[in-house]
């Protein structure tokens, strides 16, 4: 069945549901119109008993002699008189005079009327049915019998049978046929949307599938497909962005790289001056390296597979890493930098991952901030919050809104400022701990960026990454 076309399904289903609703009606049309007809046999049965009953009473002739058909129709129906021991002492011809009941019957009718059927009786070669009722003639219990052919009836159900079997499947092919236009035009909006569904590609955003105003499953089904549609649009336009920055950003390095080797090839003269062109072509070099690995990292975390390897951290360990890391740096740029003790605090998280993080901070505030440099860490029971403060300018303030996002630069003009994915990188290492990024301006000057991760980071969370002015 799941090959079958669902408009197809639809007729099918109806024309079952149709038939089994048509073969209903036609037995309980056939089975009451029988039982009405039974029923008004006995009536007719009662009423000839109760006139020939008075006939017999007032001795007024034998059934026999009913010549006018005013009670007995010849091949039609006939009477009989009984004694109380079953002998026949009148009755229509064709009877003869064998009794029509048995000894049981007999008994039966003695007391009451009694109703019953009979395949044949003489002279009629046809079912019937007859009432026995008791009756007085000068003061002797008899027993008179009224019976009628069955024919009638039977032919009135066999021709109500034969219209039946001839309206009947008329009836359902018609109905079945309808089932078939109707699911076809139910499902007109899936072929629309279909059709619509068919043009639309990546050249054409902003189209989306026609919502037809059934407020039903249709209605639903497209309002669903275009949310849909508008979040691949959204990835697609993520995507291509990213592609596009990261092109961007590959191509200043690489033409760099290509620059101060062509320099070397053609132009240096000494050793000194190859030794520079090679240090230098080095440099950017681990540029491109260092941007790749962030550009793939990026690209694991959007895929939901940046890998962690969570373990105890000490902080203050952290800390001296991050420290020795960057002391040089600070010292070279007439700058401090220190961080204040952990006394021996934990925390649950990938050690080379939150190093990286803190390391984006810490080389962020030596490129664009000034003053002192420092390293804090505070809990409050569920959440350790990683500090990294400076004494600059702080953020520009139309800056601050965007600042965790890709590719994004307080000064792009500013020359040597990197590819912008510093802290884009520290968002998601924050959220694949479970926990948030934050950003803001300190009153007193400079700025403060810290990290906000769980003590046990919850599996499959979705945090949010804020900025605070």
């Amino acid at each position: 069945m799941r090959r079958v076309p669902i408009r197809l399904r639809v007729a099918g289903a109806f024309a079952l549901a149709m038939a089994i609703v048509l073969t209903g009606t036609a037995w309980f049309l056939y089975a009451r119109l029988g039982s009405h007809l039974a029923a008004a046999l006995d009536r007719e049965l009662r009423l000839r008993a109760q006139d020939l009953g008075a006939l017999v009473q007032q001795q007024r002739g034998s059934l026999s002699a009913d010549k006018g058909g005013r009670f007995i129709e010849s091949g039609e129906s006939y009477a009989q008189l009984l004694d109380q021991q079953g002998r026949v002492l009148d009755g229509t011809r064709p009877l003869g005079t064998d009794s029509l009941l048995n000894a049981e019957e007999l008994r039966a009718a003695r007391r009451d009327t009694i109703f019953a059927n009979r395949s044949s009786v003489p002279g009629l070669d046809e079912p019937s049915r007859f009432l026995a009722t008791p009756v007085s003639s000068q003061g002797r219990r008899l027993v008179l019998i009224v019976g009628a052919t069955r024919e009638d009836r039977r032919e009135t159900l066999v021709s109500l049978r034969n219209e039946l079997l001839i309206a009947g499947p008329a009836a359902l092919l018609l109905a079945s046929l309808a089932g078939y236009f109707l699911a076809g035009f139910a499902l007109r909006p899936v072929e629309s949307m279909r059709a619509r569904a068919a043009a639309i590609s990546a050249d054409t955003p902003g189209e989306r599938l026609p919502v037809p105003p059934t407020r039903d499953e249709i209605e639903r089904l497209a309002e669903t497909l275009n949310d849909m549609l508008a979040r691949l649009e959204d990835a697609l336009q993520r995507e291509r962005d990213f592609v596009a920055d990261a092109g961007h950003e590959l191509r200043t390095p690489l033409a760099l790289l290509r620059t101060e080797l062509e320099l070397a090839l053609h132009q240096a003269e000494t050793p000194e001056e190859l030794r520079e062109a090679v240090r230098s072509s080095s440099e950017e070099a681990d540029r491109l390296s260092q941007l790749a690995e962030d550009l793939l990292l990026i690209a694991r975390s959007d895929r939901g597979g940046l890998p962690l390897q969570l373990e105890a951290v000490e902080v203050d360990t952290l800390f001296e890493s991050i420290l020795s890391r960057f002391e040089w740096r600070a010292e070279d740029a007439g700058r401090s930098i220190r961080s204040d003790a952990a006394q021996g605090m934990l925390v649950r998280g990938d050690r080379l991952r939150l190093e990286q993080a803190l390391g984006n901070l810490v080389d962020n505030a030596l490129r664009y901030g000034e003053g002192e440099i420092r390293l804090s860490v505070e809990s409050n029971g569920s959440v350790v919050e990683f500090h990294v403060t400076d004494s600059g300018r702080g953020f520009p303030a139309a800056f601050l809104d965007r600042a965790f996002e890709r590719f994004s630069r307080s000064d792009p003009a500013r020359p040597g400022g990197g590819a912008g994915l510093g802290l884009s990188i520290v968002k998601s290492i924050t959220e694949a701990h479970g926990g948030n990024a934050y950003a803001r301006n300190l009153s007193e000057g400079g700025a403060d960026v810290w990290l906000a991760i769980a003590v046990g980071p919850p599996e499959g969370s979705e945090p949010a990454v804020r900025t605070i002015v």
